[in-house]
């Protein structure tokens, strides 16, 4: 049994997408205050349609990580996560998920290639193994609070489902064509993005929420120097305070370098929420002379040796 009688069954995955079509790029969709909500709003209803739920399942994160949208997905029963896999499974939340954008952004079409993992594994591999899919969601505790943007989106789709629902009689299915107003635009000094870009090494770098890749990089690359980096990073994270990075050190002795850094970062993450940017790590990189990894994080590729 994956669960006694008393506890919730509660898991998590990632759901990795990818448009097929080069004009079409869906994190720069995302990242569009005038797109967002609609892109927001696709992905609930085809979530819903494959629970059969609006709470079938929740979405904690999108992450903007080219070319990969990726969504961070909850859940809390595993009735709905089975009915999920079956309908990830036999390709119907792929036409519901294009089919919805079709609608929500007004195109012809929304070619989609998706991809789900949990953990280190790449369920698209063992599909047909819809029990062993379901241990490796349940192993997965979502590592994160719902992130407040997804608050918003989710609280402004309700309301204006709601208010439909009230005055026309409609069902959700019936109701595809939302106009959300638009987020404001982070440019224009909202909350959604603390700093827009940040210098490093002379050059001007885009900042974003720290993604799973910079997460898993991080945890490979900086092998001992993991604790400075943590006390870099607490000077303005008051979860990283020395005892936590000291506890994190015994806890993970046994599981190595690679686990006591993971979950130092995933403390940070989990505590700053879309305040966890990359400039953020790459000023505590550069603070510990972890130049080389700093700039694999951002794509410079460097071969030097980061520890």
């Amino acid at each position: 049994k994956m669960a006694g009688s008393s506890t919730p069954w509660i898991g998590s995955a990632y759901l990795f997408l990818q448009s097929t079509c080069k004009t079409l790029v869906l994190p720069s969709l995302y990242e569009s205050s005038q797109k967002k909500p609609s892109v927001f709003k696709a992905l609930k209803l085809a979530l819903a349609d494959s629970t059969g739920s609006m709470n079938g399942v929740d979405m904690l994160k999108v992450h903007c990580s080219h070319p990969h949208l990726i969504v961070q997905l909850k859940f809390c029963k595993q009735e709905n996560c089975r009915r999920f896999l079956q309908s990830y499974r036999e390709g119907a939340l792929q036409k519901s998920l294009q089919n919805h954008l079709q609608v929500s952004l007004a195109m012809t079409t929304v070619p989609l290639e998706m991809e789900l993992k949990a953990g280190n594994e790449h369920l698209d591999n063992i599909l047909k193994d819809e029990d062993r899919c379901l241990e490796c969601i349940y192993r997965e505790k979502p590592d994160r609070l719902r992130d407040e943007e997804i608050t918003e989106l989710e609280e402004c789709l309700k309301s204006l489902i709601l208010h439909q629902s009230i005055n026309n009689h409609m069902t959700v299915k019936d109701y595809p064509s939302v106009n959300f107003p638009p987020l404001p635009n982070p440019s224009q000094g909202s909350s959604l993005s603390p700093q827009v870009t940040f210098i490093f090494q002379g050059q001007q770098f885009a900042n974003r929420t720290l993604t799973p890749d910079d997460h898993q990089k991080f945890a490979k690359l900086v092998s001992k120097k993991w604790k400075q980096v943590g006390r870099s990073l607490q000077k303005n994270c008051r979860a990283l305070r020395d005892p936590v990075i000291d506890n994190l050190a015994l806890e993970y002795d046994r599981e190595g370098l690679y686990e006591q850094a993971y979950q130092l970062l995933l403390r940070f993450i989990q505590s700053e929420g879309k305040k966890a940017t990359i400039a953020r790590l790459i000023a505590a990189l550069e603070e510990n002379g972890l130049i080389s990894l700093a700039e694999e994080l951002l794509g410079l590729h460097s071969n030097e040796d980061c520890s």
